[in-house]
């Protein structure tokens, strides 16, 4: 294994169920691998939109089988979900929010994990939503944010500057071929290594020069 650390990029939007469970996966192996763990809050509408793509809702049987397979994955991986079709009709504001609180604190991703935690939780364990702001004023604090971080955090989502941002990642993503979300990029000796779902950790060890021995590293 290589002593330098590699660059691992996550990108995700709290709508995504498969996102949480990668998002959780890896923050569990960032102090097993010999990796630099950064989060990359990105539009899924907008990948679909670039990519032509098409919501798992509007297909019948594939969205009958992400339910089934939903529940599995989540005793699997041990992340409560409870899958079910979200009445959150877009997460731009959301995830505006999101790429806020990571444009914040560079490159710590301390606040911005726990506040994509929370997110999730209200969407996809709780079912309490996101789009309106008391909600995510709720998870900002949840999160370990104060009152006022939050207000400017919300005031910080609606400018220019954040709402670039956001369209910017999700471009990246789209440049690297994304169709959909969860999408993870892996810089190893300087090319790029792509992943996309929650379901190629086996791979991406093995691409990267790591082990993979399941999705709870730690227990024993």
């Amino acid at each position: 294994m290589s002593n330098s650390r590699k660059v691992v990029k996550l990108f995700y939007d709290v709508i995504s169920p498969y996102s949480w469970l990668a998002f959780e996966v890896l923050c569990r192996y960032r102090n097993v691998w010999n990796i630099d763990l950064k989060f990359k809050p990105a539009l899924l509408g907008g990948v679909f939109r670039g990519s032509g793509n098409q919501e798992p809702r509007f297909v019948q049987n594939k969205f009958s089988y992400l339910i089934a397979d939903l529940k599995q994955m989540s005793e699997f991986f041990g992340v409560p979900l409870n899958p079910y079709l979200p009445g959150e009709k877009g997460t731009l504001n959301v995830m505006r929010f999101v790429t806020a609180v990571a444009e914040k604190e560079k490159e710590r991703g301390v606040l911005v994990e726990r506040v994509s935690r929370e997110l999730w939780k209200n969407i996809w364990s709780t079912h309490r939503g996101v789009t309106h702001p008391a909600l995510l004023t709720e998870a900002g604090l949840r999160a370990g944010l104060s009152a006022s971080e939050v207000e400017e955090l919300l005031i910080l989502s609606k400018s220019q500057q954040i709402k670039d941002k956001l369209k910017s990642v999700t471009q990246e993503a789209l440049d690297y071929q994304s169709f959909g979300l969860p999408l993870i990029v892996c810089h190893v000796n300087g090319k790029a290594e792509v992943f996309f779902g929650s379901d190629r950790f086996e791979l991406m060890a093995h691409r990267i020069g790591e082990k993979w021995v399941g999705p709870h590293p730690v227990k024993t």
